[in-house]
């Protein structure tokens, strides 16, 4: 299939031919659900800790005999029913990584592009790179390609003065094209991506 290439506005464009069989690919919620959950997952970073009755310092002696006190009977200071006791179900470090096979995966990100390309979310630009890191720089590039907020541009490799141009603006990320995971694809409402960052994903889901 053929898509349009812009160079600096909607006005001026050319064609690029890319596989049928990655960028034409059906819509699966399920799938793309599947993906979506294991990243989101991952960035969890599961470090929440409090301590059991077992690991809160001192409590080895019984607090008061057992009856004559007039008081509720109590063995040890590190009961979860006192004040600075241990914590009845403790928080423990886990790991809240989700497996997902590589082919699915794959298959996943192939149905979101090809999503994003039906509905004409997904916009390829020749490059996309600012001479100097001015906010007013990139709002001036969307502006040429009929976008305001809510964009993802996905680069080939850092670039520092885009990275400083962009991070004013709170609706429009920066990511380079290694680093692009399902939830970025379905959080923004655009997606702007240079030539080779589409060439990247062709060869990362056919192979």
């Amino acid at each position: 299939m053929d898509l349009k290439v812009y160079a600096k506005s909607l006005n001026e464009s050319t064609t690029i031919n890319v596989s049928d069989l990655i960028f034409t690919r059906a819509y699966n919620e399920p799938l793309i659900h599947q993906a979506v959950q294991k990243s989101l997952a991952g960035w969890r970073q599961g470090t929440a800790k409090t301590k059991t009755r077992s690991e809160v310092r001192g409590g080895g002696k019984k607090p008061w005999r057992q009856k004559g006190t007039g008081r509720a009977r109590a063995g040890s200071i590190r009961s979860p029913l006192w004040r600075g006791g241990g914590h009845t179900f403790a928080r423990t470090p886990r790991d809240f990584s989700q497996k997902i096979n590589k082919k699915a995966l794959k298959a996943a990100l192939s149905s979101i592009l090809s999503e994003l390309l039906r509905q004409e979310r997904l916009l390829l630009v020749d490059n996309f790179d600012v001479a100097e890191a001015k906010t007013k720089a990139v709002i001036q590039k969307l502006a040429d390609l009929g976008l305001k907020d809510n964009v993802l541009i996905v680069v080939p490799d850092f670039d520092y003065n885009l990275m400083l141009a962009s991070r004013n603006l709170p609706n429009v990320g920066v990511m380079q094209m290694a680093d692009v995971d399902p939830v970025d694809l379905v959080g923004f409402e655009h997606i702007v991506m240079t030539v080779e960052g589409l060439k990247f994903f062709e060869e990362r889901l056919a192979s």
